[in-house]
């Protein structure tokens, strides 16, 4: 159960509402965000609903059977877009694209990232600068220097950031430097960062894990919605099978079920999901066809040159048409 609060709630008044939601059987949660009051109710037992919905500081009551019911679609209408300002949303029916490097890797590379991307009018622009890489002697990224270049540089171009955060104590350095932080798939189970995430007031997109389940992932995005946060993108980033012929196998499957189960905006990352440079822009097509808000890729100027991730990058050109096709499809996908 959800009870949204009116915005004007005095603490007599929800404190009230807390002790009757627990004198019928839920054991009581409260959550604030920017955008809003709850008070989430764990229980099963059936009551009249008008026990509470009459009570001083009530706004709306929602009876939500999942576990993960912040981010539940049983209980909110309309689906949950994330505004970055100057006219970047996600998840408001436009299809969303965001491309740039797996790393971060100088300023000139920054700069000619930044031309194709504004070039073919793509306004987020994704990177790492802190890499978790299986190797301890792979390169691991320019750190929060390399952060500020490149915010000082995307800035002035007006494109938005994408930036991967591994751990709490990061969060505070890289927030003013970042339009969303993401989770990578090897966090996405780091319970004490997605509770640090929940207080950051910045938007977070949560990768699959390597293996996770759908329902794991939502139970990810609850953590960070019930510490205080909803600005929330769920990504679906290909999962690890006993399959050896893709880097990973993108779940296809698993963007139109997100976006049953949950409000959430949902996006694809086809670069880590199939690993392949020539397959990518398949994969992504199909992941739009699927009903994917938006598109999460890799792209440098010389992917055989790229520090890491080479062999799933597109080079600008390739990127170029992966942009034109990707919007023709999402023109299509209006009239299906």
């Amino acid at each position: 159960m959800i009870v949204q609060l009116k915005k004007n709630a005095s603490e007599e008044q929800v404190t009230a509402i807390a002790d009757q939601m627990s004198a019928l059987g839920y054991k009581t949660t409260r959550v604030a965000t920017g955008n809003g009051s709850y008070l989430v109710g764990i229980g099963s037992k059936e009551f009249d609903i008008r026990k509470l919905g009459h009570m001083e500081g009530v706004a709306d009551i929602h009876r939500v059977s999942d576990a993960y019911k912040l981010v539940s679609r049983k209980w909110k209408v309309e689906r949950t877009a994330i505004d970055l300002g100057d006219g970047v949303v996600i998840g408001n029916g436009d299809l969303s694209l965001m491309a740039g490097p797996c790393s971060i890797e100088s300023e000139e590379q920054v700069a000619a990232t930044l031309a194709h991307l504004r070039e073919n009018n793509v306004r987020i622009m994704r990177g790492g600068v802190f890499k978790p890489r299986s190797s301890p002697y792979a390169f691991r990224g320019l750190g929060i220097e390399g952060l500020k270049m490149w915010h000082e540089q995307a800035k002035k171009a007006g494109v938005k950031i994408i930036s991967e955060v591994m751990q709490v104590s990061q969060i505070d350095e890289m927030v003013d430097y970042v339009d969303i932080f993401q989770v990578g798939a090897r966090n996405t189970q780091n319970f004490n960062l997605l509770d640090a995430l929940g207080k950051a007031g910045k938007p977070v997109m949560i990768k699959r894990g390597i293996s996770g389940t759908i329902e794991e992932l939502l139970y990810s995005a609850e953590y960070v919605f019930s510490a205080g946060n909803e600005q929330l993108i769920l990504c679906e980033r290909g999962i690890r099978t006993y399959e050896r012929a893709s880097r990973n196998t993108l779940d296809i499957n698993a963007i139109p079920i997100l976006r049953e189960k949950s409000h959430l905006p949902v996006v694809a990352d086809p670069s880590h999901g199939i690993g392949i440079r020539e397959h990518v822009e398949p994969v992504a097509l199909a992941a739009i066809v699927a009903g994917a808000d938006g598109i999460i890729y890799e792209t440098h100027q010389s992917p055989e040159e790229a520090a890491s991730d080479g062999q799933q990058t597109l080079n600008f050109g390739e990127s170029a048409r992966l942009i034109e096709k990707a919007r023709k499809v999402a023109a299509l996908r209006q009239t299906f």
